[in-house]
């Protein structure tokens, strides 16, 4: 699943590339995709408008345009292909929404799995979309307010990894994301969030910031499908210390790395940079 370093880098291609584009046609060649409004209403209501700007929060994109927001998420393995001129146009199997603008350049939305989602509201409605009122706060240093973080985690049942995954507590955290910043902060994945020091929790605030930012910096990860508007592959998968490097040797201390379970989702640590603690420890 593209993770906030992937959709930001997304966002900086879309706004290389077809920023102020007028739109001529909306072609949607599966209706799902399209949660609000009906799917003739979305076509239609798009034809003529401008996309003055590309924004995002957490893992959704909003695409600005002269009447209305249009709400993107690419949840699994969605993605955009641009296309300069129309001869060059190649549409697949797996295309599902296409953009005709009037330069007759065109952009297409394309899924694999077809899990992603667009809403068409109206202008600046967009920041009340109910999945974006739900995101925690952005994991900047100016967003990333210490002292509520550590009140959730405070005051959390969950363990560690499944509290971060679940976008409420702090936005764009996905699997990679979660399990590099549990590494760098020495904490176990199943750690209760409850028991946390304060010590640990200043500790994970900063391996977030710091994971994240350098991650927007490389353009992402890519680990199968991934790829920028641009067509280009990130790069942060040739700095990642534990995701996908099950019985490597850990950077720090030379311990084989595991791969367990944590709520379904592959999850990679040091057994012995990452043990379980209790709260005095």
């Amino acid at each position: 699943m593209p993770e906030l370093p992937e959709v930001e880098t997304v966002k900086k291609g879309l706004l290389h590339l077809v920023q102020h584009k007028r739109i001529a046609e909306v072609i949607v060649r599966w209706p799902k995709i399209v949660e609000v409004p009906t799917v003739d209403e979305f076509c239609q209501n798009l034809i003529g408008e401008q996309i003055e700007n590309i924004q995002r929060r957490g893992k959704f994109l909003l695409f600005k345009l002269t009447h209305f927001d249009l709400i993107s998420h690419l949840r699994m393995e969605g993605k955009y292909e641009y296309f300069p001129e129309e001869e060059l146009v190649q549409v697949d199997k797996h295309t599902h929404v296409i953009f005709k603008f009037t330069d007759g350049s065109q952009l297409h939305y394309n899924d694999v799995r077809k899990f992603g989602r667009m809403i068409l509201v109206e202008k600046d409605q967009g920041p009340l979309y109910k999945g974006i009122q739900k995101l925690g706060p952005e994991p900047t240093s100016d967003e990333f307010d210490l002292a509520n973080f550590a009140s959730n985690l405070q005051k959390s049942t969950s363990f560690i990894k499944p509290l971060l995954l679940n976008q409420k507590v702090v936005a764009g955290l996905g699997n990679i994301y979660t399990d590099e910043a549990l590494w760098f902060a020495k904490i176990h994945p199943q750690q209760p969030a409850s028991t946390l020091t304060h010590s640990q929790i200043e500790d994970l605030r900063e391996a977030i910031i710091e994971v994240l930012g350098r991650a927007v910096k490389a353009g992402g990860t890519t680990i199968r499908s991934y790829k920028n508007a641009l067509g280009e592959a990130g790069a942060f998968q040739l700095d990642l210390m534990v995701y996908g490097k099950t019985d490597e040797p850990c950077p720090r201390c030379g311990t084989p790395i595991a791969k367990i379970q944590v709520g379904q989702r592959g999850t990679h640590l040091c057994p012995y940079c990452q043990k379980i603690r209790g709260q005095d420890s």
